[in-house]
């Protein structure tokens, strides 16, 4: 090694030092000298250490299997429970000790201190794994269970965990009172709760998926599919937090608004991808729906903002990404009529179903038609300016439920509960109704009309109002 290696490495280390963020250092000197990292940390050591030696006192054929799974439901309570809450706590703790102001004085922005909220919490939950790594490698060496599952679990746990440290730190950052902050401690452990019983499940469903189908490229495509899904939500949860701490002279929606559009076409990608390559053109249908369910509630919340925007951002009225009503809507339309052509042209280019296809082509005109009223019907409401954001949440959320559940009862009191005309504009029957005829539906030709109709209105209001 040449003389000049241990300064090439300090002046590295000191380079990497700056670069990070103090959050991120704050975070996790204060995180490992807590009693809650030191009392898991030795738990997990300990049980480990137990499951490792029953197992190789049993000598059986399969302990390696047991163990495995043993070290994985062992990690999953710190990984998917401790953490995510431990970050929870950690941001309203912030905030309950008005700290965040002192924080936001600093000039790191809110942006910057979420960042590093979350990233600390990440670093913990990947010293945990280390720790827990090489007993799951010491359950290889027991038969059993392969490298690949080994590996894949790691990796999928710290998605799962980066999934759920974002929703923690975004919870927290909704509620805006002491008392709504202790009632959102109940709803995060009870949502964590929920989260760990599925993350204890994953580790032994994805062994025993390796085991019955092998290695497979439907496999891996799949679980790669999942992870791009939790990691693409977990930045917009991230954006999204930094969006409701920011300040309206501060071009706060740039983040979220990628994060969608990001979210929305890569998600499309993939499906397109996945149905032409494994021949699974039925799978269309399938995201179809599930991106119309995205569209009506993530488009709602991105696509509502406050009308117009701060002078100092004035340059930069023409993008799609700058604050305003008009804007965000305007984006979030585009985003579900293109993604909703695109998966309805390539549908027609392969053998599905003709009723499938009708699914799929009438998917796009219900989400447009529950984004766009939404925004016309708030805005008729008396309520101040700034409140107009969570007025068109709370709007579209009512419009589903009375959409979906009010056609249906007064179909079962005067006709039968699937009425096709009672049900035209039910986002569930409707389509369902819809997809039934393998002629072309009238009743989709009317949702588009009513669709495309109430999105020009809000378009022309929303820009008349951003004025």
């Amino acid at each position: 090694m040449s003389p000049s290696t241990p300064d090439a490495l300090d002046r590295l280390g000191a380079e990497l030092s700056e670069r990070t963020s103090p959050i991120v250092v704050k975070e996790v000197r204060q995180g490992l000298r807590t009693r809650v990292f030191w009392i898991f940390f030795s738990l997990m050591l300990i049980a480990c250490l137990i499951v490792a030696l029953v197992a190789f006192a049993a000598k059986v054929g399969d302990a390696g299997q047991g163990a495995f799974i043993a070290t994985f439901l062992v990690l999953s309570v710190v990984q998917f429970f401790v953490i995510p809450f431990s970050a929870y706590r950690s941001m309203a703790r912030e905030r309950d000790e008005e700290t965040w102001v002192l924080l936001t004085l600093t000039g790191l922005g809110p942006r910057r201190v979420i960042r590093g909220k979350i990233a600390s919490f990440v670093l913990q939950g990947v010293l945990y794994a280390s720790a827990a790594a090489p007993f799951m490698l010491f359950s290889y060496y027991l038969n059993g269970v392969g490298l690949p599952v080994i590996l894949v679990s790691l990796v999928f746990a710290a998605g799962y965990q980066v999934f759920l440290v974002s929703i923690s730190v975004s919870l927290s950052t909704v509620a805006q009172g002491k008392l709504m902050r202790s009632l959102m401690q109940f709803v995060v452990l009870a949502m964590l709760l929920q989260a760990l019983g599925l993350g204890m499940a994953g580790g032994p469903a994805l062994g025993e998926a390796f085991r019955n189908g092998g290695v497979k490229t439907e496999l891996y495509f799949g679980l790669g599919c999942a992870l791009f899904a939790m990691l693409s939500t977990s930045v917009l949860l991230f954006e999204a937090a930094a969006a409701g701490l920011s300040l309206v002279t501060e071009n706060y929606t740039r983040g979220p608004r990628l994060a969608f559009i990001v979210q929305a076409f890569g998600a499309a990608a993939l499906v397109v991808i996945g149905s032409q390559a494994f021949d699974a053109n039925e799978a269309l249908a399938v995201a179809a729906v599930l991106f119309g369910v995205y569209a009506m509630l993530v488009g709602l919340y991105v696509g509502s903002d406050r009308d117009g925007l701060a002078k100092n951002l004035e340059g930069i009225r023409g993008s799609l990404l700058s604050p305003g009503a008009y804007r965000a809507y305007l984006l979030v339309i585009i985003t579900t009529l293109l993604v909703g052509c695109g998966l309805y042209t390539v549908a027609l280019t392969t053998d599905i179903a003709a009723k499938k296809a009708q699914l799929i082509g009438a998917m796009p005109a219900f989400a447009v038609l529950y984004l766009s009223l939404p925004h016309i019907i708030a805005r008729w409401l008396p309520h101040g300016p700034s409140q107009t954001p969570a007025m068109v949440r709370i709007v579209g959320l009512g419009l589903l439920l009375l959409g979906s559940g009010v056609p249906p009862l007064i179909g079962a009191l005067v006709a039968t509960p699937d009425d096709p005309w009672l049900n035209l504009f039910n986002p569930v029957i409707g389509l369902v109704n819809i997809a039934k005829s393998d002629e072309p539906s009238g009743g989709a030709f009317i949702v588009w009309v009513a669709a495309l109709g109430s999105a020009a209105v809000a378009t022309l209001m929303l820009k008349r109002r951003d004025a």
